[in-house]
């Protein structure tokens, strides 16, 4: 058998002796060492935008919520990210240009505005279909829900701002650009808590379009949609005058939320609009949208607007109205009725954007919470594209498997287990994915003493434990104490201690404590949050349509945890900004947060890294995005919390996430921000951005495995990734760095034989396989030499 026993990585570096050593190393030239994407695609993610060229719709145009920018020019059968080098991955909106569909424009920043949502810096244009971009400004709009283009100039185009999510700004409303996004002018605007929810053109007359604005708001502990600012806006002369419709024109009486727009192609004088109001309804227009009558008010026409409120018409049918919510229902009789088209069981629930072929309007694409489906048969089945990456991991953990397996929960898509690599032909695919947990995903841990056992979690609190051998799945979520209600996060806290393998710890309010595998509980701390009752109304949620899903549950704790050196030692924080350590396991308790200073008073922990070299040393990341303050915040301790040393600085991009400390190296650290992966190789003094393989993503989370001494990359939006050996890390030194070449420490090397995989042998281009690592030995060396071509395009070609 022929194998290929040696896969070199190349390390090139440069020297500046005079610096720190973090300073000496350029990151671009550090480009060997690069990161695998080990999927999963199986289950992929939320879909924001879809678009695809009408003259030749094999072109498409996916935009991810938190997963970038995909095409495909076959139809949806194979995929490329072609976003992955801008500053933001959060897609809300796609145009093409159709007359030169080489014209591409992009609104970032997702406008669904879920407590998870991430945020946008504007517009974007290709002029190349994608190969390169321009940013076009509107940089502070966070969020684009829509973007219209006049149908024959191109210079000429319209963008529908939601605005900040979490705060107020001007930055928000209808922007029109006549000189192809050099200049823009905000045509409607109605004040700063108001932003656009959507927007449509008239087929007929590309100077008569119709606003829906939307007053909302989302704080930490609450959301509220409606108000007085929400309403529906017409104009005729290409939005240099507005009319706001209301009663009288045939709108519901009194506050309005979210609305959405859609005309028919074939017969432009009738509209539709889907209206959050006190009672949500269905509209109809037969004049253009001049006046509206009431066609449908059944209590699930608008079930829940605030995450979805797209509607369309069948291009050819003006009666046939495509309603997308948890589940896509059609209407033929004008949106009078309505019967469920997508169910449950064929496609994933909750959808968000579609694209109808208007020359073929029985070719359709969905994008949902669970990616991309397509139909050929006018919604009748449908094929799930099953190689986009996308999934939006919240935590990562391995086990000590050979090879070891990666776990994980992810936003709607349950909890799975699977392999960092595999000793079979075909690369990872989705196949060896297995999901342990239902529900909305979160913290998945394997039994420290037996990874076909663990523990999975799901929003509000749930977690189960799951054993693959016999396929049981049991609630051990713990019990209230009589007469108080727990309160539980979203993304509750979850930890395994270090020392006793049975025994789990599990935040509410409170810590609780299992010693047998969640089979019974014991509270171990009184209240850790500040209690605050005003931040006590998440059963309130909602606005003018209640949703009370636990994504609003506050003064709760998120994370926990216990000290890898010194039994008793458990580190806990919480969404209020409470941070306390014990460490007598739990008898005593001390809050810590107000010794650590610039940061405001409660924001969001989301993650604690006690060190693995002292049990007083401990990090911990604050993250106030939440409250529209998208600063970094990392800090250290090395006296039990009495002082802390900030260890943000200016190269890091984004609120943080996460932070691993090396198992090996003490200095050497690696944090995860909103927008990608850093390093520092100084304790934090410097950080290097790590783009080598790794898109701009939310690095949701971290971990280095023991073993292997991998590191592995939770994203929330483009599923896992893996950095083989980072041994090298732990040997930069100005010494090393010095040595004309420098060969690094070599790995032990796994001889196997290579497996036949268990699936498709010749499964065509439209399956998933995740990079699988190389076979052989893994070699790293450093060279500093003259004359050695930089890695850096510009600059070999300005040599």
């Amino acid at each position: 058998m022929n194998r290929r026993l040696l896969s070199l990585v190349f390390l090139l570096v440069v020297v500046a002796l005079a610096l720190p050593l973090a300073a000496q190393v350029d990151p671009e030239l550090l480009a060997g060492m690069k990161a695998r994407s080990i999927g999963p695609a199986g289950m992929s993610g939320r879909i924001a935008a879809i678009e695809a060229v009408a003259s030749n719709p094999d072109i498409i145009y996916v935009g991810a919520a938190t997963g970038g920018l995909w095409k495909s020019e076959s139809g949806g059968l194979t995929w490329t990210p072609i976003f992955d080098d801008q500053p933001v991955n959060s897609i809300g909106a796609v145009a093409v240009f159709q007359p030169n569909p080489d014209i591409v424009w992009v609104g970032t920043g997702e406008s669904n505005p879920r407590n998870s949502v991430s945020i946008g810096n504007g517009l974007y244009k290709s002029l190349d279909a994608g190969r390169t971009w321009t940013r076009l400004g509107l940089e502070e709009t966070e969020h684009i829900y829509r973007i219209l283009l006049h149908p024959t100039y191109s210079s000429v185009a319209y963008v529908c701002a939601l605005g900040k999510v979490w705060g107020e700004n001007p930055e928000r409303g209808v922007f029109k650009t006549v000189d192809g996004g050099e200049t823009w002018k905000k045509v409607l605007y109605v004040d700063e808590k108001t932003g656009c929810g959507d927007l449509a053109m008239d087929p007929s007359n590309p100077d008569h379009l119709i606003a829906a604005m939307w007053q909302f708001r989302r704080w930490p502990w609450f959301f509220k949609s409606g108000g007085p600012g929400s309403g529906l806006h017409h104009t005729f002369d290409g939005g240099r005058s507005w009319k706001k419709l209301g009663e009288d024109d045939g709108l519901p009486k009194g506050e309005l939320g979210r609305s959405g727009l859609a005309f028919s192609l074939s017969d432009p004088d009738i509209v539709y609009a889907l209206v959050e109001a006190e009672k949500n309804v269905l509209l109809r227009s037969e004049d253009g949208g001049l006046t509206w009558k009431k066609v449908n008010e059944q209590s699930n026409v608008a079930p829940r607007p605030f995450y979805y409120a797209d509607i369309r018409v069948d291009p050819a049918r003006p009666d046939r109205v495509y309603n997308l919510h948890s589940m896509v229902t059609v209407s033929d009789d004008g949106g009078k009725s309505f019967r469920p088209l997508i169910s449950f069981s064929s496609v994933h629930p909750d959808h968000h954007a579609m694209w109808i072929n208007p020359k073929n309007a029985a070719h359709i694409l969905d994008g949902n919470d669970g990616g991309v489906a397509v139909s050929q048969d006018r919604g009748q089945t449908w094929r799930f594209v099953a190689n986009l990456p996308l999934a939006q991991y919240y935590h990562i953990r391995v086990d000590m498997d050979k090879p070891y397996n990666v776990y994980g929960g992810m936003q709607d898509n349950g909890s799975w287990r699977g392999p960092a690599s595999v000793w079979e032909n075909g690369g990872i695919r989705n196949h060896h994915w297995e999901e342990v947990g239902f529900g909305d995903g979160f913290d998945t841990a394997p039994d420290p003493a037996d990874s076909m056992m663990g523990y999975a979690m799901s929003q509000g609190g749930y977690i189960s434990r799951w054993n693959l051998r016999t396929g049981e799945r049991k609630d051990v979520r713990p019990p209230a104490p009589d007469g108080v209600e727990l309160r539980f996060n979203w993304n509750a806290g979850l930890a395994l201690d270090p020392f006793e393998p049975a025994t789990i710890y599990y935040g509410s309010q409170f810590v609780h404590k299992s010693a047998d595998r969640g089979d019974t509980w014991t509270i171990i701390s009184p209240d850790l949050t500040s209690n605050n009752p005003e931040w006590q109304k998440s059963n309130e949620s909602g606005g003018l349509t209640p949703d009370v899903s636990t994504a609003e549950n506050f003064t709760t704790i998120i994370a926990i945890a216990p000290s890898p050196l010194q039994r008793g030692v458990l580190w806990v924080g919480t969404d209020d900004g409470r941070l306390h350590v014990t460490r007598d396991a739990g008898q005593t308790w001390t809050s810590v947060e107000k010794n650590i200073k610039g940061v405001p008073s409660n924001t969001w922990i989301p993650h604690l890294e006690p060190s693995r070299f002292d049990p007083g040393t401990a990090f911990v990341v604050f993250d106030d995005h939440r409250r529209s303050n998208f600063a970094p915040y990392v800090f250290k301790t090395t006296n039990w919390g009495k002082d802390w040393t900030s260890l943000a600085t200016p190269e890091l991009r984004g609120y943080c996430l996460a932070i691993a400390q090396d198992p090996v190296k003490e200095d050497l650290l690696f944090l995860g921000t909103e927008f990608g992966l850093y390093v520092s190789l100084n304790g934090g003094k410097q950080w290097l951005p790590w783009k080598h393989g790794v898109p701009t993503a939310s690095a949701m989370d971290l971990v280095v495995h023991p073993r292997e001494h991998d590191l592995v990359i939770a994203t929330h939006g483009r599923s896992a990734y893996v950095l083989d050996d980072i041994r090298p890390l732990r040997a930069l030194t100005a010494e090393t760095l010095k040595e004309p070449v420098h060969l690094f420490e070599i790995p032990d090397a796994q001889q196997y034989m290579v497996k036949q995989t268990g699936a498709s042998r010749f499964p065509g281009h439209g399956e998933f396989r995740g990079e699988n690592r190389p076979y052989g030995a893994l070699v790293t060396y450093s060279l500093n030499v003259e004359g050695l071509p930089s890695p850096k395009e510009d600059e070999e070609r300005r040599k």
